[in-house]
């Protein structure tokens, strides 16, 4: 949505900064007084209800911004984001990032990325309310192995966990754990303890609202 030159301003921007698997980038609650710019990795939104459950809001990967809702105003994040695997991001302080769109231009391109982002503004798994759960996991597994950059070294490889999953959707273990068994027997995902994609062109029949 920008220019390759624009592109790197936003990252000379910032400080790089590194987070390993699991790591927090951001909590729902603190001050929005930074973005980050992802440059490699993937990771999860994730927004806390009063019940203490936490439902996957979306996923984000390199290329992506991180907290940018929250850094206009110094607002406060409305959700958790969580790598999936190690991830770089440059971090950008909210007082040099507004600047920086006025500087060269670039409101209309941020404000074309946020309204892309509004639909996310809810969990992932509202989204998905018309789809039966194999087709609601079929389509976030496709979403995760198509976010996977270069870097991964097995992007087939979903870095979730069941326990996970059935977090993210808002489903029961036990329903995911019954849409996964029939992933596996149809070959779409690899035998075994493992979550992996066998068949990515099956999975993506699997992702269908008409199955």
């Amino acid at each position: 949505m920008v220019t390759v030159q624009d592109w790197d301003r936003l990252l000379a921007a910032g400080q790089v900064r590194r987070f390993g698997q699991g790591e927090e980038l951001l909590r729902q609650g603190a001050v929005g007084d930074h973005v980050l710019v992802l440059t490699v990795g993937r990771v999860k939104v994730l927004r806390a209800h009063e019940n203490g459950s936490q439902l996957l809001v979306a996923l984000r990967a390199a290329g992506d911004l991180v907290g940018e809702m929250a850094s206009r105003g110094r607002g406060v994040r409305s959700a958790t984001v969580v790598a999936l695997e190690p991830c770089t991001a440059h971090v950008v302080p909210a007082a040099e990032f507004t600047p920086l769109l006025t500087r060269h231009n670039l409101y209309s391109p941020f404000t074309d990325y946020l309204t892309s982002k509004l639909y996310e503004s809810v969990p992932y798994g509202v989204h998905l309310v018309h789809f039966r759960p194999a087709q609601q996991l079929a389509r976030l597994l496709s979403e995760v192995v198509a976010l996977a950059g270069n870097e991964v070294a097995d992007p087939l490889r979903i870095p979730f966990s069941q326990e996970a999953l059935a977090s993210a959707l808002g489903m029961a273990r036990s329903t995911v754990s019954e849409a996964i068994a029939a992933l596996r027997r149809d070959g779409v995902l690899t035998p075994g303890p493992a979550l992996s994609v066998a068949d990515p062109d099956r999975l993506a029949e699997h992702t269908s609202h008409t199955m």
